[in-house]
């Protein structure tokens, strides 16, 4: 069982100094748990995460910087800096940064489940069939593209 310890994590850093690429976006682990998991997000103008479905965590967005357009259960929806966006498990959502600026965010989930694994095996993975498979194992559903 991981436990929460006392601490701080530097804002210039992540947990033991990890970065991940996953599909050019950086994550940076803030915070992990059994209960937790907070990452900061780094996405470019043209990044994106297609819809899926978290059937076994709540997730969040809080919004650092930027703007980032939001698939939220087939309604869209805009979120700029400040707002924080809330995702109940077994929703779809999808997050899209078709903004000019970069966007910087904090996410986190609840429970933590099998996501910090996941985004291991993504970092600098290029090969969305891969991704999308691996992605199923670690209870994240891409759902296939819309018609």
């Amino acid at each position: 069982m991981l436990s929460e310890t006392f601490g701080i994590t530097p804002g210039n850093a992540g947990l033991d100094n990890i970065s991940w690429n996953i599909l050019g976006q950086t994550y940076v682990p803030k915070q992990f748990t059994d209960r937790s998991f907070a990452w900061h997000a780094t996405l470019p103008p043209g990044a994106f995460v297609p819809p899926h479905i978290h059937p076994t965590q709540d997730e969040y967005l809080y919004l650092l910087e930027g703007r980032l357009d939001v698939l939220l259960n087939g309604a869209e929806a805009v979120a700029a800096t400040g707002d924080v966006v809330r995702l109940p498990m077994g929703l779809p959502h999808g997050i899209f940064n078709r903004s000019s600026g970069v966007a910087k965010v904090l996410f986190w989930v609840s429970p933590s489940r099998r996501l910090f694994d996941l985004f291991k095996g993504l970092h600098n993975l290029t090969d969305p069939d891969a991704v999308v498979a691996l992605s199923a194992q670690h209870e994240v559903n891409f759902l296939p593209p819309a018609s």
